[in-house]
């Protein structure tokens, strides 16, 4: 029998500092909840908007996959391996802080807002060499089907990380049914939805929301609503 936790939209943690609006799924921050520390790896999900022209200056990081998918607008990234880049909805960005690294991420445009989710995994290896990575994906391959956007081996769909975790972007039509079999013994999935409504194993979840699912080889997501997209991120629960 698979075990969930749901997470509603609006039980996340807050922080507001004016140019940085950000929501909180797991403890962050000023935002601490003792119940909601981590989801087996996945420590950090954050659904950051940052007004135009600001952003987080230089600051480091070690021992930390870090994920950054721009949901709109650009966002410029700077960091101490050389990197400047600029990444777009569409985009998928990877950093692997390991011994450690700075960098600093700013909206690129002064005229809007820039909307992007930033997302922790611990790593399987500590200490690794940093390193950096950024694809760009065809959107058009997650519609009604799930996209792989990343992975733990670097010849495979998406970027990589040094974890057994794999993340999935789908866009679907309102009504269509999609499973999803785990691929690692052990692992549990953590869906968030960026649109619309869906119904994951009979739990129904609306915009934001997230939900954990473990001790199961395979779940069900159901579009209930036109253009419904979610975010599907396998991994282990140990």
């Amino acid at each position: 029998m698979s075990n969930t936790i749901l997470h509603k939209a609006a039980s996340r943690g807050i922080a507001d500092l004016g140019w940085l609006k950000s929501k909180h799924t797991f403890s962050f921050s000023a935002y601490h909840n003792p119940e909601r520390v981590h989801f087996g790896v996945l420590r950090v999900l954050n659904d950051d908007q940052v007004a135009p022209g600001m952003g987080f200056g230089t600051h480091p990081h070690d021992n930390m996959e870090i994920i950054s998918i721009p949901l709109e607008g650009d966002l410029e990234h700077k960091d101490s391996m050389g990197n400047t880049t600029v990444i777009r909805n569409g985009d998928v960005q990877v950093m692997s802080a390991g011994s450690g690294i700075t960098h600093s991420e700013y909206n690129k445009n002064k005229d809007k807002p820039v909307k992007f989710l930033q997302i922790w995994v611990f790593p399987k290896t500590r200490n690794v060499t940093p390193r950096y990575g950024q694809i760009t994906l065809k959107e058009s391959d997650r519609h009604n089907t799930l996209q792989q956007i990343l992975s733990p081996d670097p010849n495979d769909a998406g970027v990589w990380i040094h974890q057994d975790a794999w993340f999935h972007m789908g866009k679907f039509d309102k009504d269509f049914s999609v499973d999803y079999s785990l691929k690692r013994k052990g692992n549990g999935v953590y869906a968030f939805v960026l649109k619309g409504d869906v119904t994951i194993d009979g739990s129904k979840l609306h915009e934001r929301d997230g939900l954990g699912i473990w001790d199961t080889e395979k779940i069900t997501i159901q579009a209930d609503s036109q253009d419904a997209e979610i975010l599907l991120m396998e991994i282990p629960m140990n």
